[in-house]
């Protein structure tokens, strides 16, 4: 797949991350929107190919932070919150083991 099209399928997916891990947070979806696309127009002029993949492996672990650790929260009253986590959050939860598994 040519370069400029992977770019610009990391730009749509990073907006549908935002879209999604922002849901009915007004400010929260326009201050990520403003700074994917300040990023992207910053390194717009980019043409080292090695400086480009460098910035995109940066933008696919930003995408997988916001959709594997950003949970909203919403105030319900003066102390307490209501956290809204997504299903993309849940991670499998593995117990700690105290004693190895013996080799046979």
């Amino acid at each position: 797949m040519p370069l400029r099209r992977r770019v610009l399928q990391l730009f749509k997916t990073l907006h549908r991350t935002r879209q999604e891990v922002f849901r009915d947070d007004g400010e929260a979806l326009e201050a990520a929107r403003q700074k994917i696309n300040e990023e992207f127009k910053k390194h717009r002029a980019e043409i080292s190919s090695e400086r480009v993949h460098e910035l995109m492996k940066h933008g696919a672990d930003v995408e997988v932070f916001l959709r594997t650790s950003v949970v909203q929260a919403v105030h319900t009253d003066n102390n307490r919150l209501l956290l809204r986590p997504r299903p993309s959050v849940f991670q499998e939860n593995v117990p700690y083991c105290d004693t190895p598994p013996q080799k046979t």
